[in-house]
């Protein structure tokens, strides 16, 4: 007995030493700041270097759509002031139930109305009286009321049920589900329409490759991804941007997350407008004005980033504005491949082979970054003969230079002032 007290007193302390070593380093016991999800998720990188590598979130998946959740919004009434948009981006399957609902609802409030003026001026109890003259004909109960709201509103007309003269208040609810329900057919079937030819199906045949590509290109530096277009129907007036999306820390230490900054892809040339017959590779030139001017091969898996492109323009059938998108993380870009050329010329037109638009080939490429480069073609370009030495001489003979001159200048003066003198002699 006095063993097993001792070893269960021994565990007992073993486990106390754990639990004590667990509180000390773990870091839930460091008390963080309290900061918004995403800036705590996006911390400085020297914060976040203890930690363990997380997988990269990304801000525009592969198939465009943002991943942004919009949460803790208490203003719901501002969806209401714009419902036909709302209706519009419903989905389907709720767009249809609103559909339906809005027009049996419609039908079975009038239906009421209906059977509530025949019942209320005794249609009902003179069903089978020939004198008497009801407010419509053949309504016998809420079933032919409602068959006959759906007649007027839809302007059926059988002509099994008609409304008489000897009824204005049957007259003026007429007129009023005619209005109203001219309203509700414009406003249904227009969404229906609008949500039918939205062109965002449009941009499913709009493709960018699943890679960008870092390589030379007329000896610069740039940066590239292709798009292509699926369709015969071309997309019009098409135009590409890009954005690159990476969080910052300002000099006055504020932390800016997901900070957006401008991708030239040719908006200076006019290269960004597009003539979207055959894929194309869009370049950007990695210069001084670049976001990537500092970035190396070495470099850039250690960076956090995401180059989200927009694809844009007008449908050509129906005239409607098209918005393709797409993104890249740091694992999406290449460094040192091209794409594999996909236009082939054939007998009287060209091909082009989708079977390689996402393939790529490795080229030589510098690792260095495209400052590194400029630099050492700056130092290229100076003279083989330049020195230190060369630049001493330079240094010395402008001294000499500068030394006759002040000679020069001496002499002049020392003859003006014997001048002067031989004059006041005389």
């Amino acid at each position: 007995t006095t063993a097993m007290a001792k070893l269960t007193e021994s565990m007992t302390n073993v486990l106390e030493g754990d639990s004590m070593d667990q509180d000390v380093e773990s870091p839930v016991a460091i008390h963080q700041p309290k900061l918004p999800k995403q800036a705590r998720d996006d911390l400085p990188r020297h914060i976040s270097r203890d930690r363990t590598k997380r997988k990269i979130q990304r801000y525009v998946r592969k198939d465009g759509k943002c991943n942004v959740h919009h949460g803790n919004v208490r203003e719901t009434y501002r969806y209401l002031t714009d419902i036909f948009t709302t209706l519009v981006d419903l989905k389907w399957r709720f767009n249809l139930l609103i559909f339906v609902m809005v027009y049996t609802v419609t039908w079975l409030f009038f239906g009421m109305i209906w059977w509530l003026i025949a019942y209320i001026r005794g249609d009902m109890d003179h069903i089978e009286d020939p004198s008497w003259t009801p407010c419509v004909t053949n309504l016998n109960g809420f079933v032919s009321a409602f068959l006959f709201s759906i007649e007027t509103e839809t302007t059926i007309g059988y002509g099994y049920r008609v409304i008489t003269d000897k009824c204005p208040e049957g007259i003026i609810l007429l007129l009023i589900q005619s209005v109203l329900g001219s309203i509700v057919n414009a406003f249904m079937v227009g969404c229906m329409f609008v949500k039918i030819s939205q062109p965002k199906k449009r941009a499913e045949t709009l493709v960018f490759s699943t890679h960008a590509v870092i390589s030379m290109r007329d000896g610069k530096l740039c940066l590239m991804f292709r798009v292509g277009d699926l369709r015969n129907s071309h997309i019009v007036e098409a135009s590409i941007r890009a954005k690159l999306i990476k969080s910052k820390q300002t000099s006055e230490g504020e932390f800016i997350p997901l900070n957006q900054t401008d991708i030239n892809v040719g908006y200076y040339t006019g290269d960004d407008r597009l003539f979207l017959v055959s894929p194309l590779i869009i370049s950007h030139e990695i210069n001084q004005q670049s976001p990537f001017w500092e970035i190396s091969k070495a470099q850039l898996p250690k960076e956090e980033l995401e180059i989200v492109v927009i694809l844009e323009g007008m449908v050509e059938a129906t005239g409607m504005t098209c918005q393709a998108r797409s993104s890249y993380v740091t694992s999406e870009i290449l460094w040192g491949y091209r794409f594999t050329p996909v236009l082939t010329l054939e007998d009287g037109f060209y091909e082009v082979d989708y079977n390689s638009f996402h393939e790529t080939y490795e080229t030589s490429t510098p690792s260095l970054s495209a400052k590194e480069l400029a630099e050492l073609a700056s130092r290229a370009e100076l003279p083989l003969s330049w020195s230190v030495s060369s630049k001493l001489n330079q240094h010395a003979e402008l001294e000499t230079e500068e030394e006759e001159k002040n000679v020069e200048e001496q002499t002049e003066r020392n003859g003006d002032v014997a001048n002067l003198e031989n004059e006041s002699k005389v």
